[in-house]
């Protein structure tokens, strides 16, 4: 059974701010985009599970998420990729991440060495603007939870972004001998 035109109305407006996600997920274009295409084709696969009375936004990111970790599952089985060594290889391809999200390079970076379980409740709660409780339904985790994270997510990124994480001095600050 085909999806109602609605629905597919509604999912095509939703895939800017799927792909955004992605992106923010995997940091790189091709993948993202396997992602998104997973995504929708599962979205449509079980549409008629959809309930009306849902966002549409929210339930098509928890399938993108749940993708996301099934990847993640399959890739750890095959082999591991240094995010370091990842975004280098992209710098030296040209290729620049924070052009589809609009992010700084070094929000970026910082973000991409951010563990998953942090980042992926941070940029639900700041880039896709969704309220802790949407937050929490689409990765199957308490609200409680989903604060503490952002929280200790948000923390940790102003020290990656400061500095201070280096054990070095915090950018903007000297040291008085």
């Amino acid at each position: 059974m085909a999806a109602d035109d609605v629905f597919r109305q509604q999912l095509l407006g939703a895939i800017p701010r799927l792909r955004r996600y992605a992106r923010s997920l995997v940091f790189d274009g091709p993948a993202a985009d396997d992602l998104v295409q997973t995504t929708l084709e599962r979205a449509l696969a079980h549409w008629h599970q959809f309930d009306q009375r849902r966002d549409l936004l929210v339930w098509v990111l928890s399938i993108a998420h749940n993708a996301h970790l099934d990847q993640r599952r399959r890739d750890a089985r095959l082999s591991v990729v240094d995010p370091e060594r990842a975004s280098a290889d992209q710098d030296a391809q040209g290729g620049d991440p924070g052009v589809d999200v609009g992010l700084r390079l070094d929000l970026v970076h910082a973000l991409s060495r951010l563990p998953p379980e942090q980042r992926e409740p941070l940029l639900l709660v700041s880039v896709e603007q969704l309220t802790y409780a949407e937050c929490a339904e689409v990765l199957r985790i308490p609200v409680g939870t989903v604060m503490s994270r952002v929280s200790r997510a948000r923390t940790v990124l102003r020290q990656f972004l400061d500095g201070s994480d280096r054990g070095g001095t915090p950018r903007g600050l000297r040291r008085v001998v």
